[in-house]
């Protein structure tokens, strides 16, 4: 489902769900050949990024944490399965350090899957690994068909039932090998049956929902098109410092630069929130926004170029008009880690206030990597329930500044990304958003 949904659109996945029926009653063999067939035929080979950007989530939290640390124990690794090698072949390696993959190969046609599989040959590498290994140990699920070609190398073998694959305990995720710390994909839910089944349910109503969150995001002052959304399931949670005496300063101070609000990244909106919990009028700029979300939103957005000196005018402008929210990862990160801060920001003003934003959507994810961009807002409110959580930090101290305290921006900048990380319970990386783009869209993400 995860296939079909990801990589082959809404209407693949509703027809897969359609024949859910026929996949039981085939056997297991042919229901994966049916399942293959509608999740993979039509779909372009070259822009297949699902096996590396969507399935190692879903992957690692199916294992075992006592499977994984038998596994783990194994000087070399080879795996076997009657999926699709395409889909495994990233996870297995990546996250478990598996050295070979043996699993089905997909036919293709001028560059595009036909939804077949090639027979089950072994591959003859991995035979020989076999026969030349000292000690092969096999370990395999009752109820699954096997390789007996491969398995007769081993010496012992262990099978696991699906009674005590329940007992395992998941694999926490400081022992993940890798950390899991980019993911792509709309669905926010492991797609069960009960689960699609709700999903489609859903959508109606769904659009529906939509439709009044967006009308009145982008009609209603803030104000009130919280108090609207908050009624359709889209709420918000705002907490603040202990002191925040600047706030009523800077109303009553009439200053040439307003106050630069810096918060982490989330989503498309996390602006609009920031706007929400302050309640008041705030600019944004961005490096990067479909066009469709430029034109729709209900706060000002100042699309930034990358070049330093013409984006620090632009910022300059805008604060010297009011307030300013910018998001210096540069693009979005849905798991509990923070992405590099670009320290541009750090030489526009001294009055910088740390924003900390984080997200709990129930369906959908408002992002993505390698999808249509456009589409973020429209998925985001798509959601039944969302919680938003702003929490307003206090004011940076004028000597972690670069203007009063003389600190270089690097060292502003991660002082503000230690402070957001601090406030959420996140960890701080160096990644960037080329190192994004790159994982989970095989680009550098510009648009």
């Amino acid at each position: 489902m995860l296939v079909a949904f990801e990589a082959g659109g809404l209407l693949r996945a509703f027809i897969l769900f359609l024949l859910y029926p026929l996949v039981c009653l085939v056997g297991e063999e042919q229901g994966i050949n049916v399942m293959v067939f509608v999740s993979f035929a039509g779909i372009k080979r070259k822009k297949f990024m699902v096996g590396s950007s969507v399935l190692p989530k879903y992957f690692l939290e199916d294992v075992g944490d006592e499977g994984f640390d038998a596994v783990m124990k194994a000087k070399r690794k080879i795996a076997v399965s009657d999926m699709p090698r395409i889909m495994i072949e990233c996870f297995l390696k990546d996250y478990l350090r598996v050295d070979a993959v043996e699993g089905r190969e997909l036919k293709t046609v001028c560059g595009y899957f036909v939804g077949l599989m090639e027979g089950k040959n072994a591959n003859g590498v991995i035979l020989n690994e076999l026969r030349v290994g000292s000690h092969v140990i096999g370990i395999g699920s009752f109820n699954k068909s096997t390789d007996d070609q491969l398995f007769s190398y081993c010496k012992e073998i262990y099978w696991v039932s699906k009674a005590e694959k329940w007992n395992w305990k998941s694999l926490p995720r400081e022992k993940y090998p890798k950390p899991l710390i980019f993911h792509d994909g709309r669905l926010a839910f492991r797609p069960t049956l009960v689960a699609t089944l709700i999903m489609f349910m859903w959508l109606p109503l769904g659009v529906l929902v939509f439709l009044i969150r967006f009308i009145c995001g982008v009609f209603l002052p803030l104000n009130i098109s919280a108090i609207v959304s908050a009624s359709t399931g889209l709420s918000t949670t705002v907490s603040r410092a202990k002191r925040l005496s600047w706030i009523a300063s800077n109303k009553n101070d009439k200053k040439e630069s307003g106050v630069l609000y810096v918060c982490n990244h989330r989503t498309l909106l996390d602006p609009i929130f920031v706007a929400i919990a302050l309640m008041k009028p705030l600019a944004a700029v961005t490096y990067s926004v479909s066009r469709f979300s430029e034109v729709t939103s209900p706060i000002k957005v100042v699309r930034l170029t990358r070049d330093h000196e013409r984006d620090r005018k632009v910022m300059e402008q805008q604060l010297s008009q009011g307030d300013l929210v910018v998001c210096p990862e540069g693009t979005t990160c849905r798991e509990p880690y923070l992405l590099r801060f670009s320290p541009l920001f750090a030489e526009m003003t001294g009055d910088i206030v740390p924003v900390a934003v984080d997200l709990q959507v129930s369906m959908f994810y408002g992002t993505t990597a390698s999808g249509c961009k456009c589409l973020d807002s429209i998925f985001n409110l798509l959601n039944p329930f969302v919680i938003y959580s702003v929490k307003i930090l206090e004011k940076l101290p004028s000597s972690q500044t670069c203007i009063a305290g003389g600190k270089s921006r690097t060292e502003v900048a991660n002082h503000v990304q230690n402070q957001i990380a601090k406030a959420l319970g996140f960890e701080c990386t160096t990644l960037t958003r080329k190192d994004k783009y790159m994982i989970l869209a095989g680009n550098d993400g510009i648009i």
